[in-house]
């Protein structure tokens, strides 16, 4: 057996003190760090008002704590001012009432800021796990800036609490280091599972979506990314590097989503800063080797970020404005909380190789009062990530995807992802400011027969089958030009040219009724998508028929796309009730009528002098009593 020098063990007990000692080993006049979140030394911070008698002119500095906060109440101010690097709810209203002070910094440059003594440090209250036989604790479930602050302190006082996990990584701290070690034995706080309703449902839905397999998550606590998480149940490999996750990381790891295999940074591993859950949850990290804990300049460093590989992002905020920007730590001109992680990991999974950056939001808030997407935000609100950081923003209406789209783009973008009760008023909004043409329609909400459907082609790449919106017009005039089908470019150019900002032509008018448009899109492994195919109906008043046109890229044909454009657009038109579709193909236009003809639908019809015109019926019959003539018996 390896021999271990035990010495220790009698400094650890000469260090053993009661709460009044330790609070009494802190001197006036310094600057007091308390560890983060379900970390934080309740009964030391308690100890701070009942037996810090003789300590005044102290500063107090944190990030979010999940404990009491007894040194901001009222009448204290001349023994303490809080200073917080993210605003809780136990320190928010003596912020808003100036009885404390607010630090906008960014979470992965707080721990530079503690080193270089810019942001001095004297004393360090903390929470540990009893200690090994080496005499080394834990710093349990938040190492994130509690690892500098301990790095950096004159004075360490520590809780020492068998409840506290022992977790693995850069979380290491000996005995010999602290000051006083207070024994305790109390439970940590913990963070309930919250309630998902059909909003959360359905945004965690559409962020999931974003998330290829073999992808690496940043998420954090609450509704929206448990929704997410909750989504996630088919896919394979993913892997974590985040500032802080949650038990529902916990669940996928033991369902076998989450294996870090494929991770290009530490793989294997889930690296965190911090945890806040449930009781399950720190037992589960206990002892953990799956669990790297790193401090927050390496887990929050955008250029360490990046180095994972598909890296997703996933982050919310309080409102959107239409040009992109995110405020995130405001609310009607107050402070609410702080920058925290969002920029670093923003930033971070833009630059990661097939990364994406996500902002994720209910559409409304105070009941459907209030939008939270906005022309302009009210004064005193702080933008936390600026409109040229911004890529993808989720509602539960939809994904708008920003990136390299003009303040035109954006705009309408993100109308259509609005409340639709809202959508009208933002669209005057921004006509007013010039940000739409003075013309541009309202995007209305989509049906359900509209929403995206997904396929799996015999290649096994996925297509996505969806309504054009207004954000598809330049792209989709590039591939309006690569596609050799005049019947069905002429629906989109003839009468008023398809060119770049003009809103007020056929694609602008399609209504989803008479008119309807879809593209289709190849998605590939990585989540990245390529316009595949277009497909078009137009409604005859008089007859109800839908006439159909539908054009495939050639670099994508004969893989079954077209078919699949051509029987969505008859789904669709067989939802709304319409008596059929039609096409009528000249004689020469090979392409379309061998895409009919392949497609599996019932078509039937004549043989006209300019070529065919063919049918399907929706009365419950057989399309027409003539068949479509078979193409290969006809002559060229």
């Amino acid at each position: 057996m390896p021999h271990h020098d035990n010495s220790w063990l009698i400094r650890y007990a000469n260090k053993v003190s009661t709460v009044a000692k330790a609070i009494h080993a802190i001197q006036p006049g310094r600057r007091i760090f308390i560890g983060s979140g379900a970390a934080e030394p309740s009964l030391l911070v308690e100890g701070l008002v009942d037996h810090g008698d003789h300590l005044h002119d102290n500063e107090i500095v944190h990030l979010l704590t999940l404990g009491p906060a007894p040194y901001v109440a009222a009448g204290l101010q001349e023994r303490f001012r809080h200073t917080a690097f993210f605003i809780g709810p136990n320190v928010r209203s003596a912020v808003s009432e100036g009885r404390a002070d607010f630090m906008p910094v960014f979470l992965s440059e707080i721990p530079e800021l503690i080193r270089t003594r810019r942001v001095r440090v004297d004393v360090a209250l903390v929470q540990v796990s009893p200690p090994d036989a080496r005499g080394f604790v834990s710093l349990g479930v938040s190492v994130d800036v509690v690892r500098a602050a301990v790095d950096s302190a004159d004075v360490i006082l520590a809780e020492i609490n068998p409840r506290m996990p022992r977790t693995l990584g850069d979380a290491f701290l000996h005995v010999d280091q602290i000051t006083r070690l207070v024994p305790v034995d109390y439970p940590l706080p913990e963070i309930g599972t919250p309630e998902l309703d059909a909003t959360n449902r359905r945004i965690g839905e559409l962020v999931a979506s974003l998330i290829p397999n073999g992808a690496t998550l940043q998420m954090g606590i609450g509704r929206i990314p448990d929704a997410t998480l909750a989504a996630l149940g088919d896919r394979s490999d993913l892997g974590i590097h985040t500032e802080m996750f949650s038990d529902g990381v916990m669940a996928l790891v033991d369902g076998g989503v989450i294996t870090g295999r494929r991770k290009t940074l530490l793989p294997g591993k889930i690296v965190t800063s911090f945890v806040m859950g449930s009781q399950k949850l720190y037992e589960w990290v206990h002892d953990n080797p799956l669990v790297e804990m790193r401090p927050s300049q390496f887990t929050n460093d955008p250029f360490i970020i990046a180095r994972n590989e598909r890296m997703v992002a996933i982050n919310s905020a309080l409102a959107v404005d239409l040009t992109g920007q995110v405020a995130a730590d405001t609310v009607g001109g107050r402070f609410f909380s702080g920058i925290g992680g969002q920029v670093d990991f923003i930033r971070g999974s833009a630059r990661s190789r097939y990364g994406k950056p996500v902002i994720a939001l209910p559409s409304t808030a105070k009941g459907g009062t209030l939008s939270r997407i906005q022309a302009a935000f009210e004064g005193g609100a702080g933008v936390v990530t600026s409109r040229g950081d911004v890529h993808f923003v989720v509602t539960e209406y939809g994904i708008a995807s920003l990136w390299g789209r003009s303040i035109r783009q954006r705009a309408e973008a993100l109308i259509a992802i609005a409340h639709p009760d809202y959508r009208g008023e933002l669209m005057d909004q921004a006509k007013q400011r010039r940000f739409v043409f003075p013309d541009q329609p309202v995007p209305r909400p989509a049906r359900a027969w509209e929403e995206p459907c997904s396929f799996t082609l015999d290649s096994g790449r996925r297509l996505v089958v969806r309504p054009v919106t207004g954000v598809d017009r330049d792209t989709l005039r590039a591939l309006l030009d690569t596609i050799d089908n005049p019947g069905l470019t002429q629906r989109y150019l003839e009468g008023t040219e398809l060119r770049v900002g003009h809103p007020a032509v056929p694609l602008g008018e399609l209504d989803g009724d008479r008119h309807l448009a879809l593209v289709a899109h190849i998605v590939d492994a990585e989540g990245a998508a390529a316009y595949a195919a277009v497909g078009r109906y137009d409604v005859d008043p008089a007859t109800q028929m839908a006439d159909v046109a539908v054009g495939v890229d050639p670099e994508w044909q004969r893989q079954g796309i077209g078919s699949l454009v051509l029987r969505r657009l008859h789904d669709i038109a067989r939802a709304r009730g319409y008596s059929g579709i039609k096409a009528r193909v000249p004689a020469d236009n090979l392409p379309m009528l061998t895409l009919l003809y392949g497609s599996g639908l019932d078509f039937g019809g004549t043989r006209e002098r300019y070529g065919y015109d063919l049918k399907v019926l929706f009365n419950g019959e057989d399309a027409l009593d003539s068949e479509l003539v078979d193409l290969s018996t006809e002559e060229a």
